[in-house]
């Protein structure tokens, strides 16, 4: 495409016109006309989360996440710094509740769908356009169940779309200097989560095969580029101080097969499922749409970005869920595919309420196994009756519930079990008793649960809890989680069975019989780092 007067290319007052409501009406913006559809159901879906946010009980993931952000920095092992630090800024303001820790990720939900109704917007559309594509993210389980616990998920698509958002701005209004506000979106994604990287290149190639090219030779890429640098620059160097923890468990995560790796054909099936088959009607047209339709096309870059993106983590072995920030463009665009083509033939003004009905239908039978609605002995029956197979990502993943549920169970017992063991203790050796856990979801429920019940803060060799260190124990004694008797009796003098933890609804895994070391036959500080272990 041509610069400056492009056929098909709106100046920004006709842009705006161009979007009115079906029937006319006044003027669109982003707080009325098609986006009050957006709104609202943004607005559904953040009290929705936030009614059953509170049901379960405490992730593993933020178990871990609460005590990083009690040891504040610009890089962790395992995760990009920014959820750390909304985890801090939530607990200062709202305290460390269920319902608090998660009141930033049901937002971020509401969010996605405003963003989804930006993204119509920008390509054309009009009302009804905006709802399926905003029904569709609303009613996706992976989008869905991401919400419902802090992690970077939820936040991830909002980085994403955002560059999305900016980006066609700036190819619709032919302003590069748009572009800058890409960079800033990325920049704050790479610190949210390090996959913006993938995006990132998936991006660059979207936009190197189409005319859209002509947008990475002005100045204004340079400069949004430099600004992503910028503001990733602290966790860059964060990891060349610690010498690259991240990519080494990410080497180690690859050489031990921790994941569930899918052939390609799996790994697209998967996409369907974990985001409502019904709804692949939207987004598989939205994808036919920008690849091929006479005015989709001209915003081609953003399908090669998908099918890049697509083949990289086919090729890479990612988790299936690791595409779910990208949908809400192909939505978004599918809602337009929609709308053009009911409004140019009449015949098919049918598919306007079977469409949504079918992605409604789906939505909510999916809906108990995205976010916790049901009391938790129902969850199986439920699965058995609708004949679903559980499904995992990685493969220890064993247990009754689906993992993200069953991480949510087994915490606050384990805690108690141990809190009894500790307080059985000699006195004398009570006071130099440490807690060695073997993952940081035990060493996070012991530093979250465990000072109302008396007990000292752990220490783990897991992921960033090595870096923090063995604090001020010597070994002397020391309880052990999550470890093998053979192992453990290797490394102390004396070793006793204590009772075995079997939660019935939590991991396999989190089955193991908790053990006391009298006697390390090697100072802590000494053999600390053979109980690292970053995967």
């Amino acid at each position: 495409m041509n610069q400056g007067g492009r056929q098909g290319v709106s100046s920004p007052e006709n842009h705006s016109n161009a979007n009115q409501g079906d029937f006319g009406g006044s003027r669109d913006s982003f707080l009325f006309g098609s986006m009050n559809i957006a709104w609202l159901l943004a607005g559904a879906a953040v009290l929705l989360q936030m009614a059953t946010n509170g049901r379960y009980g405490y992730f593993r993931d933020e178990l871990y996440f609460i005590e990083a952000s009690k040891h504040l920095d610009w890089g962790y092992v395992d995760f990009a710094p920014l959820v750390a630090w909304l985890a801090r800024g939530t607990i200062a303001l709202l305290g460390d509740s269920l319902h608090a820790i998660r009141v930033l990720p049901a937002l971020a939900q509401g969010a996605e769908i405003v963003l989804t109704g930006l993204l119509v917007r920008e390509l054309g559309g009009k009302r009804f356009a905006v709802f399926l594509a905003c029904l569709s993210v609303f009613a996706a389980p992976v989008i869905l169940g991401n919400a419902t616990r802090l992690s970077m998920n939820p936040f991830e698509p909002l980085f994403w779309m955002g560059c999305v958002y900016f980006l066609l701005r700036a190819i619709n209004s032919d302003q590069p200097r748009i572009l800058v506000w890409c960079g800033v979106m990325l920049g704050i994604g790479l610190e949210n989560k390090h996959s913006t990287a993938f995006f990132l290149v998936s991006l660059i190639a979207g936009l190197l095969v189409t005319s859209e090219r002509r947008l990475l030779f002005t100045k204004w890429f340079w400069i949004a580029a430099a600004v992503a640098l910028l503001i990733f620059l602290p966790n860059l160097v964060w990891q060349i101080q610690h010498h690259f923890p991240t990519l080494e468990a990410l080497r180690n995560v690859k050489a031990t097969h921790k994941n569930i790796e899918l052939p390609p054909l799996a790994f697209f099936r998967q996409q369907i499922r974990m985001l409502n088959p019904a709804s692949v009607f939207v987004w598989l047209a939205g994808l036919g749409y920008l690849l091929f339709h006479g005015e989709g096309k001209r915003y081609r870059s953003l399908g090669m970005t998908y099918l890049a993106f697509l083949a990289v983590m086919m090729a890479l072995k990612g988790k299936d869920y690791y595409l779910a920030p990208i949908y809400p463009m192909l939505y978004a665009a599918g809602g337009v595919f929609w709308e053009k083509l009911t409004e140019a033939r009449e015949g098919l003004r049918w598919v306007r309420v079977a469409i949504p009905v079918l992605v409604v239908a789906i939505g909510a039978i999916a809906l108990p196994l995205a976010i916790p609605i049901l009391p938790v002995e129902k969850i199986v029956p439920y699965m058995e009756a609708l004949g679903i197979k559980m499904t995992r990502t990685e493969v220890q993943d064993h247990g009754l519930l689906p993992q993200h549920f069953g991480d949510e169970f087994g915490w606050p017992e384990m805690v108690a079990a141990v809190a009894q063991v500790y307080d059985a203790l000699p006195p004398e050796q009570r006071g130099k008793t440490g807690i060695l856990a073997g993952t940081y979801g035990d060493a996070g429920a012991i530093d979250f649960f465990g000072p109302r019940l008396g007990l000292p803060k752990s220490i783990s060799g897991h992921q960033n809890y090595y870096l923090w260190g063995p604090r001020e124990y010597t070994g002397e004694s020391l309880i052990f989680l999550h470890y093998d008797l053979e192992d453990v009796q290797k490394w102390c003098q004396d070793v006793r069975e204590e009772p075995k933890m079997e939660p019935y609804y939590g991991m396999a895994e989190e089955h193991y019989t908790i053990l006391i070391c009298t006697g390390l036959k090697r100072p802590l500080a000494e053999v600390w780092p053979r109980f690292k272990v970053w995967n």
